[in-house]
């Protein structure tokens, strides 16, 4: 990951003019000899996780910025309000040109052609970058699927740049499901019964991770595509898997959080960060100094000495702070720090004293006078496959209580108290809301929110979003812009949308 003069070389191979999908100029690598040896491949293979990297923060804003966590006060102007607040029209269409994820699909359809036919010292190195791939692959797919249903489908590496040819209609949602599913079972097929993490590190894809998709996937399909009880079944089966490859719910919050914590035994795949290659965009939910500093932490600490650097965009909603005003559970003070105005100490919100929030979980580390965040963030960890096991087990009228209890236990810790905070199977109904429940307090700002009501169904969504009504179903799904359309007349605008 740290080879970035390889880096440069490959992007600057890779990257050239697009379309409405992003499409790139067909790849001229083989004809130079890149593809040819080993190391050509591994380039590609470390450029692919550098694409990744660039597109995390419109990753968290699709997974997060429409639900109800964010939208509270800030301490300067706030970002992205139009998302928050659902108000989306076709001329305000956000993501134009499908967020740039077709140009990171087509830098992975011409690795998954390519690379088979590359010589390894290590084959098995080989068959785990494939495997890493076609998980990656199927992750940006679910993703498009998610936002736009249907998307246009584009497996082949390009092989002409001329603009007639290249344009491509709307797949439906089945068929980008099926290709979904496709490539997961052929990332588990390379990856066979290699449960290892590539170079012993988690920021790289692994087995485990596409489990972890596989099971998000079928719940989606599940129950959002009428795929029913035999994908519920297919998503547990996939999830139970995981707890063998390595993986585990760490014992306390505090073994979690923090750049010191990042080898920890419960992130299954994070994006990597570090000081002079690249920060994380949590900086953006922090403050400057000169915001912080007069202000006092909830205990009545003052913040005067605290180093910051960054920007107070994002404001966690009142909804957010009651759901997590809870002293006895952990993820309080691990999630958030409450700043209010004087050093009266508050342990539970008070509305009139307080002045903001700082997002404490990716805060970075201090050196000397400047904070740098360079924390790794999980795409997916292991609270994540237990909580969609609890999903699976409710869809198939299974009781998903013990589940949801280890999530409780860890949170609370030896506050925990099973007759005041532990779960009871109740109604499918009464399950859901309490995994979503569980789900909002143990994920807030990793990107799962609003992913979260979507993969529960429609009604959850307008239950708990409070910009969305009965009507509205149809803004679950993002409008493409007029410009995507200009340029590809073959492209319909999504049902809805005006």
């Amino acid at each position: 990951m740290k080879k970035y003069i390889y880096i440069i070389i490959a992007m600057a191979i890779f990257n050239s003019c697009s379309n409405e999908l992003d499409l790139v100029a067909p790849s001229e690598l083989t004809a130079s000899g890149f593809w040819d040896t080993e190391e050509g491949a591994t380039t590609a293979h470390t450029g692919i996780y550098a694409n990744l990297r660039s597109e995390a923060g419109d990753l968290w804003l699709l997974g997060e910025m429409r639900s109800d966590i964010w939208g509270g006060r800030t301490y300067e102007s706030p970002s992205n309000v139009s998302l928050i607040e659902s108000n989306i029209t076709v001329t305000t269409a956000p993501f134009g040109g499908w967020a740039g994820l077709y140009t990171n699909i087509h830098r992975i359809n011409d690795f998954l052609v390519n690379v088979p036919k590359v010589s390894f010292i290590n084959e098995a190195d080989k068959k785990h970058m494939l495997g890493q791939a076609y998980g990656l692959r199927a992750f940006y797919y679910y993703t498009l699927l998610k936002t736009w249903g249907d998307v246009p489908i584009i497996t082949e590496p390009l092989t002409t740049v001329e603009p007639s040819s290249l344009s491509k209609k709307r797949s439906s949602q089945s068929e980008v499901m099926s290709l979904i599913k496709s490539d997961l079972a052929a990332s588990l097929s390379a990856f066979g019964s290699d449960g290892s993490f590539f170079q012993g590190s988690k920021v790289y894809w692994s087995k485990a991770a596409t489990l972890a998709l596989k099971g998000d996937v079928y719940i989606w399909s599940g129950n959002l595509l009428a795929g029913g009880n035999a994908d519920f079944t297919e998503a547990k089966t996939a999830l139970q898997q995981i707890a063998s490859l390595g993986v585990s719910l760490e014992p306390s919050i505090s073994n979690l959080w923090g750049v010191a914590n990042e080898n920890n035994s419960e992130f299954i795949f994070s994006i990597q960060y570090k000081q002079d290659e690249a920060s994380n965009i949590y900086n953006s939910l922090t403050g400057r100094s000169t915001e912080i500093n007069p202000q006092f932490d909830a205990m009545g600490n003052s913040m005067s000495s605290f180093i910051i650097g960054g920007a107070n965009r994002y404001g966690q909603s009142e909804k957010t702070i009651l759901l997590l005003d809870d002293n006895n559970d952990s993820r309080k003070d691990a999630t958030f720090i409450r700043l209010y105005i004087d050093g009266a100490g508050y342990p539970t919100y008070n509305e009139p004293k307080y002045f903001g929030s700082i997002f404490n979980k990716f805060l970075g580390i201090v050196k000397g006078s400047e904070r740098i965040f360079e924390n790794d963030v999980p795409v997916y960890r292991y609270a994540d496959v237990v909580l969609l096991l609890a999903e699976a087990k409710n869809l198939l009228n299974e009781d998903p209580s013990g589940e949801i209890n280890q999530i409780r236990l860890r949170a609370y810790g030896s506050n925990y108290v099973p007759a005041t905070h532990a779960y009871v199977n109740g109604s499918k109904t009464a399950n859901t809301n309490a995994i979503l429940n569980e789900r909002y307090k143990e994920f807030i700002g990793e990107g799962k929110r609003w992913w979260d009501l979507r993969r529960a169904g429609n009604s959850f969504v307008i239950d708990n979003i409070e910009y969305l009504s009965p009507g509205d179903e149809y803004k679950l799904l993002l409008p493409i812009s007029i410009d995507m359309i200009g340029r590809n007349p073959l492209l319909d605008q999504t049902v809805g949308y005006n």
